[in-house]
This record gives C-alpha cells, sequence and structure tokens, in this order.
C-alpha cells in the first residue's frame, strides 16, 4: 500500500502560501452542513484520470485540458461547485460521455493556482454523491442533468459500527508506520478524524487499489458495507506490505553479511601480507617444492609448468581459481614414476598367502608364477585376474593377501550398482566440482602406482543407460594392452596402469561384459568342503573373534565335533561368513558369563548351541535312500552353492494329463515335458504299456515348494523319476544325477559340477551319473573333493535306467 495517505498537509500548506488555518479535514458540523445542501440540478462535469473523490476528501488537482481549464476557470468565479467523474480507461486524451462513470461526487473549487511551469492546479473537495441523468451540453464542456445518490438507509450508531471504524483506524495506522515514505501527518490527521463517515471515505480514497475498484466503494449505498470492504483491503494491504518488508530485511541482511565477510577478508588479506603470510602465495611455494621431488616424465613436467604459470596470473577471487589449484594438486599428488619394491621371496609369499587362506591352491600358484617370471623379467605386465565364486569363499580378502605377500600397496574399489561413466574416467575439468575418476583417485590415495588395485563385484556394474556405459569405460582399465596410457578426463594425460596387479571378484560371469570378459583371466573359487570349513574355522575365524571381542584362547574351545555340528545343522553355504557370523554369535553369549562370573562351560557342548542358536534350522543328512519308486536324487547349482533335491512322481487314475508343481521355471518345466514325452515314445524299450499313458494322471513335484527352480540340469533326473514310477523300479542307493536332455534322447554337460559334488558328498551320496562332456570338469577338480565317489558317465537317456534303477527282476520280486 505505498500510496497510502499520499495526502500531505505540508503540500497544502505550500500550495496556500503559509495560510496555516486551512486543515483539510472535515468536522462533524462541517458534515452535517454538506449533507443539507442541495445539488444543482445541472451540473458542469469535470472528467478525472487516475482519481475517484470521495466526500468530505480534500485533493489537488492538475488541470491540462482545455476544456478541463476552462470549466474551472468559469465554475471558480461563479459558484465553485462542479461535478466530478472518474475515467474509465485513463489512457482516453479526450473522453466523451460514454467514458465515464455514471456516479460521481459534487466538488467545491476551494483554490484555484497559477503553478510556476504554467500548469493550472484546482483544490477540490467532495461534497455529496450525485448520479447522472442524462447530459445536456458537451461543448465547451460537459454539462449533464443529475440527481441525488440517496443510501439506502441512514446510518444507525451501534456497537458493530463502532468497532469497524475503530479497526479501519488501527489497521491505517498500523500501515503508516510500516511504510517509511507515508509522512507521519498523516496519522495525525486521522486521529483527529470524528466523524465515521468521512474517514471511510478519507481512507477509500487512499486505499492502493485500481481505480476501478475505488468506483465501485464509491457506488456502494450502505455505509456499514462500504467499511467491511475498506477494512478487507485494508487488511490485504497490510499483509502484502509485511511481506515486502520481510522480504527487503533478508535483503538486507544478506547484503551487509557479505559486506561485512568482504571487509574482514581484505582486513585478514592485508594483515597477513604484511606478516609476510600471503596464503595464495604459501601454496603456490608447497607445490612448487612437490614439484620439485617428482619422479615423472619430461611430458609431464612441462604440463605442471605451463599449468603453474597459469594459475600465477589468475585472480584468487575468480571461479576458475579453485579450480586450477585442485588440478595442479592432483598433478603433485598422483605417484607417477613412484612404485614400492616387490617381494621376491617365493617361499615367504607362499606363506604368507597360506597363512591368511586355507586351501584356494590355483590362485597362490598363478601369484607365485607371476613374480617368479617378474623376477626374471622386470617390466613384465601385471596379470589382470578375476576371481569367480560364491559369496564368502575369500575373494575380496585374498587381494589383501595377495598384496602382502608381493610387497604391495593394497587398494579396494566396488563396484556393485556403478552407474556412472564418469566414477571411471572423471569428469572434465572445466565443471564446478570436477574430480578424477575413481581410478586415479585410489592410485593417488596409495601413493604407488603398482598397487594391488581390487575390484569388487564387477559382476554387478550396471550396463549402458542415461550416464554412459561403465563397462565400456573399464575395457581400458582391463585390458593390459591399453592401460598403459590410461586417459582420465579430469588429468587430460595419460597415466600408466600397466604396473597395477588388478584383481576383480565376481560371484557369476554371466552379466560381465563380454569384451570385459575375455580380458581377464578367470579363476574358479568354488565351495570349501566339510574337512576345509573345520580347518578355516579353527586356523581364522576362531581366532579373529576371540580377538574382536577380548577373549582368551583358553577361556572357550570349539572341538571338531561341535564345528562339524554348527556347518552341518546351521549352516548351508559354500562358503564361511555365516559360519564366522554363529561363531561370533556363541562367543558373545559366553562372554557374558565371564564377565559376570558365572560358572560356564569353556568348551562348547551341543546343549550349548541349542541354548544359543535354538533347534537346528537344516538336517545333518537329508535321507537319500527312500527306496520307493518314482522319487530320485538330483543335484542343483545356487548362487550360495550346490544342493541336492528330490524328483517326486506319483501315478493316480486320469486321462493322461501331466501336472507339475514346486515353483518350476519355464526351462525347467520343458525339461519335464520332454522327459514324458521321449518316455511315451520310448515305452516299448521300458516294457510300458502304451495304455497306461491314457489312463493315468502323472503328477510331478519338486519339494520347497517356496524356493523358485529352473534350468536345464534336471533333465535326466525328471526321465529317470518317470521311468521309475511306470515300471515299479526302485533307485539303487545313494544315486543322484545331472544332465540336460534333448528330444533325441542325448544328455547334454551343465555346469556347477563342483558345486553339485561339494554337495553330493555333504549328503554322502557314492555314485553320481554325469554327462560324458563333463568328465574333462571332473579332471579339473582336486582329487580329494572327488574321493568316495563313483562317476558315471552317458551320452544316451536310456543308459541311465539301467545304471540308476534296480533291475527288472529285482522290481518284480519286491
Amino acid at each position: 500500500m505505498s500510496d497510502l495517505f499520499d495526502f500531505d498537509p505540508k503540500r497544502f500548506s505550500d500550495i496556500y502560501e503559509g495560510e496555516n488555518e486551512f486543515i483539510p479535514l472535515l468536522s462533524q458540523e462541517e458534515e452535517d452542513q454538506m449533507n443539507a445542501e442541495e445539488i444543482p440540478e445541472i451540473l458542469a462535469i469535470l472528467p478525472l484520470r487516475n482519481t475517484v473523490l470521495f466526500p468530505g476528501v480534500v485533493i489537488p488537482i492538475t488541470v491540462g485540458r482545455d476544456k478541463s481549464i476552462r470549466l474551472i476557470k468559469e465554475s471558480y468565479r461563479g459558484n465553485k461547485i462542479i461535478g466530478v467523474l472518474a475515467q474509465k480507461e485513463s489512457e482516453i486524451e479526450d473522453p466523451e460521455f460514454k467514458d465515464l462513470y455514471n456516479i460521481g461526487t459534487v466538488a467545491t473549487i476551494l483554490r484555484l493556482l497559477q503553478m510556476p511551469d504554467g500548469s493550472t492546479t484546482a483544490i477540490i473537495q467532495g461534497k455529496k454523491r450525485f448520479k447522472v441523468i442524462e447530459p445536456v451540453q458537451v461543448d465547451p464542456y460537459f454539462k449533464a442533468k443529475v440527481t441525488q445518490f440517496e443510501s439506502i438507509k441512514p446510518f444507525i450508531k451501534n456497537k458493530e459500527f463502532g468497532a469497524l471504524i475503530s479497526s479501519i483506524k488501527d489497521l491505517a495506522i498500523q500501515i503508516i508506520k510500516m511504510s517509511p515514505q507515508i509522512p507521519s501527518d498523516a496519522a495525525f490527521a486521522l486521529r483527529n478524524i470524528e466523524s465515521p463517515v468521512f474517514l471511510v471515505n478519507f481512507v477509500a480514497s487512499n486505499l492502493n487499489t485500481p481505480i476501478s475498484e475505488k468506483q465501485k466503494l464509491l457506488e456502494v449505498p450502505d455505509l456499514l458495507n462500504r467499511a467491511n470492504q475498506v477494512l478487507g483491503a485494508l487488511s490485504n494491504d497490510l499483509q502484502l506490505l509485511e511481506l515486502k518488508n520481510q522480504i527487503q530485511d533478508k535483503v538486507k541482511v544478506d547484503i551487509d553479511k557479505q559486506q561485512r565477510d568482504y571487509f574482514l577478508s581484505q582486513q585478514l588479506k592485508t594483515i597477513q601480507e604484511e606478516l609476510g603470510m600471503n596464503p595464495n602465495e604459501q601454496h603456490m611455494n608447497e607445490l612448487r617444492d612437490k614439484a620439485s621431488s617428482k619422479k615423472w616424465s619430461k611430458d609431464i613436467e612441462e604440463i605442471f609448468h605451463k599449468e603453474f604459470l597459469k594459475l600465477q596470473r589468475m585472480n584468487p577471487m575468480a571461479a576458475e581459481y579453485s579450480i586450477q589449484t585442485n588440478y595442479l594438486e592432483v598433478l603433485v599428488e598422483l605417484p607417477w614414476d613412484d612404485c614400492t619394491s616387490d617381494n621376491f621371496d617365493l617361499k615367504n609369499a607362499q606363506a604368507v598367502l597360506d597363512e591368511d587362506h586355507y586351501g584356494l591352491e590355483k590362485v597362490k600358484e598363478r601369484i607365485i608364477e607371476y613374480l617368479a617370471v617378474l623376477k626374471l623379467k622386470k617390466d613384465i605386465k601385471s596379470p589382470i585376474l578375476c576371481l569367480v565364486g560364491p559369496p564368502g569363499v575369500g575373494k575380496t580378502s585374498l587381494g589383501k593377501s595377495i598384496a602382502r605377500a608381493v610387497g604391495r600397496k593394497y587398494v579396494r574399489m566396488s563396484l556393485g550398482g556403478l552407474r556412472d561413466e564418469a566414477e571411471i574416467r572423471g569428469h572434465r575439468k572445466t565443471y564446478i566440482g570436477a574430480m578424477p575418476g575413481r581410478i586415479i583417485q585410489s592410485i593417488r590415495k596409495a601413493k604407488s602406482s603398482n598397487p594391488v588395485f581390487v575390484l569388487d563385484e564387477i559382476d554387478k556394474v550396471m550396463g549402458m543407460n542415461i550416464n554412459g556405459d561403465p563397462s565400456a569405460a573399464l575395457l581400458e582399465v582391463l585390458d593390459p594392452e591399453q592401460n598403459g596410457a590410461f586417459y582420465d578426463n579430469f588429468l587430460e594425460v595419460n597415466y600408466d596402469l600397466s604396473r597395477v596387479m588388478f584383481i576383480a571378484t565376481a560371484n557369476t560371469l554371466s552379466t560381465i561384459h563380454p569384451a570385459l570378459l575375455d580380458r581377464m583371466e578367470v579363476i574358479d573359487i568354488n565351495g570349501y568342503l566339510l574337512e576345509e570349513k573345520i580347518q578355516i574355522a579353527k586356523r581364522h575365524l576362531e581366532p579373529k573373534q576371540r580377538k574382536e571381542h577380548g577373549l582368551k584362547k583358553s577361556q572357550l574351545v570349539f572341538s571338531d565335533d561341535i564345528l562339524e555340528k554348527i556347518i552341518e545343522t546351521y549352516t548351508r553355504e559354500s562358503g564361511v561368513r555365516h559360519l564366522e557370523k554363529i561363531i561370533a554369535r556363541i562367543i558373545r553369549s559366553n562372554a557374558r558369563f565371564i564377565v559376570e562370573k558365572e560358572k560356564y562351560s569353556k568348551k562348547v557342548r551341543i546343549s550349548d548351541l541349542d541354548r544359543v542358536l535354538g533347534p537346528p534350522p537344516y538336517q545333518k543328512e537329508r535321507d537319500i535312500n527312500i527306496r520307493i519308486p518314482g522319487v530320485i536324487t538330483g543335484l542343483a547349482w545356487t548362487p550360495v552353492g550346490g544342493e541336492i533335491l528330490f524328483v517326486e512322481v506319483s501315478l493316480s487314475k486320469g486321462k493322461g494329463e501331466l501336472t507339475l508343481t514346486g515353483n518350476l521355471g519355464d526351462v525347467m518345466k520343458e525339461s519335464a515335458t520332454l522327459a514324458y514325452e521321449y518316455l511315451k515314445a520310448h515305452s516299448a524299450i521300458l516294457d510300458i504299456e502304451e495304455a497306461d499313458f491314457e489312463k493315468l494322471h502323472v503328477h510331478i513335484h519338486i519339494p520347497e515348494g517356496a524356493t523358485p527352480k529352473d534350468g536345464p540340469s534336471a533333465g535326466i533326473t525328471l526321465f529317470t523319476a518317470l521311468a521309475s514310477a511306470f515300471t515299479g523300479r526302485k533307485v539303487k542307493p545313494s544315486f543322484a544325477m545331472t544332465g540336460e536332455i534333448t528330444l533325441r534322447g542325448k544328455v547334454l554337460p551343465v555346469g556347477g559340477i563342483k558345486e553339485k559334488i561339494l554337495a553330493a558328498k555333504r549328503a554322502k551320496i557314492t555314485d553320481i551319473i554325469l554327462s560324458a562332456e563333463n568328465k574333462k570338469d571332473i579332471a579339473e577338480i582336486k582329487p580329494d573333493y572327488v574321493s568316495g565317489v563313483c562317476f558315471h558317465y552317458v551320452t544316451e537317456m536310456i543308459e541311465v535306467i539301467d545304471l540308476a534303477l534296480e533291475s527288472k527282476a529285482s522290481a518284480k520280486k519286491k
């Protein structure tokens, strides 16, 4: 409400040249006298732009139009009474009657003045409202026949109206106090207004609202209604004014803080210069000193000096200064040609690897081979290994052990969920907040150009997306022919990664980019045998957990039998991660007795397992000798290792339908259908009546229905179970099988052989049927893993029947 009470008594004093007896306020007596005056029937009409005159209000107007000047002068010489109508559109220079509102105010010309600039100014005061009946004259100025605009009802004083008037006066005074551009004399004038009618008109005249809104207020006949509308407009203007003041105060505070900070920074700069402590110069000297002792090529040295000169020419207050400083810091802090010395003592390296990890012979053998070749040829490129295996078998910790064995720094970078290519290659340094990629950042932290660099969970890198393809960015990093000149977008120079020993880890190869997989040397790390897990627990897990929980070796002892019980009945994994958690849980439960000095058994007992861990969630060994026709043991692969599963077939009277249950995937359902159709096609070979397929309903179920199952490796198991059910021949004791089948009756090879064999050994299985093409996989397995197991290799599905099922004579006899 910036123009509220724009009327200023001082302005009128200046116009009247010191005649202080004039006060432009209306007393109650003057109001009564004004209401008693009659309105002339014919009035000269003065159009007003941007102004609505209310009864009792005094305003100065500047008269510019020739018609208006003539009207004012003639009326001032006469009875000084005119009619004032507001224009509908202020842009119209020469209005007609249709351009004026129909209701206006009778005014008295109080004074006519000729101003120094030649313009004519008239002081007029509103009297009564009138309504135009019809125009009677257009030239030389407007005249119209008018009638008095009467109110609907006379004003009646009551408490409600008194409170309304008081609220209007309070809000108006509050607005005046909050508006520095409004003179304080306006508040004084408001307090001295006695007439409520004049107060409403005075405030309405000075509201910060459009002319159309003021005209609507003028045309309201009921004073109570008009006062309510004025109060509403005042409340709205007060809220806007408060918001405006809040914004101005906030901006002022922000500007004041900036000015204060700038002033203090300039003072600090001056003080530092006087004491010889300019921080910018100190930082530049530090960069120069670091660069002088760096071991880098001439090309990198030239780039540093070029960028350093650019930094010296920059204004420290410029935004580019911090970017340039950050770039130079990265250049001088990278190790470049700084490398740690390798430990070529092969026996020591072997001892360190054996100390940290039990088993994993293939990985250890590859590291020893690398060290041997490196000792013979110093500039050999480091190998890029990919350790693939289930969770918890020690893939990640093996990287740290390798670093300790060869005497190198260790760096680990997790790639799980990585979706931005810039995480590998970095951002261009022109961007605000740019930084090198995580490869260069890790090398910078290691302070060595030949660390052991573990790229963890490389199989979980996101593929092509809106931020690029991180897998493609890793191709340059993991290619021995390219990583000697790795280009980071931030550095803008090549960095040699050929001396870095990269070790990637993964749970599966299926999700790794084929081109990326081709660049790595894949080493399978399979699950551990029961005996291996016991040794790992005794050598590594127990000592580690006792140390972490503050127990001595004599305070708690795990026997081999207890460890075997835990492994077989409380864990179901290829690795030892869950086993370590269980050992920690048992140690924690006994730590309480030690602290409270209660009696407890220092040797862990079976009862302690039941007390701490509860009932065993797994059976020690599943009953694989279920001698029932139609039930066969199969072997399956899972992300946590191998498992055995049972295929159950039941026959009932029906119409030859086939039902499959057990939460089977599409591939396994197709294998079941294939096995059933092949059995029907070759029923004569197995002495099965063709009519049985028409009158029997076949139901195939694989237990643990809550667990999803899929894949082709259960093909021969499904076929053998169907053949057993239809012929009545039981499976031989301790037999299991795995293999894919075809419609031509061939048995194809499958994967995960080692994990499946470990599962079979845990279940005390002695005979396993495999595809003949899987024989090469058995040859690669350590003899300890396959001892006590007899392997039967087949190429045809029919061969499985005679190997796995009892003879026909035995079936008939029983």
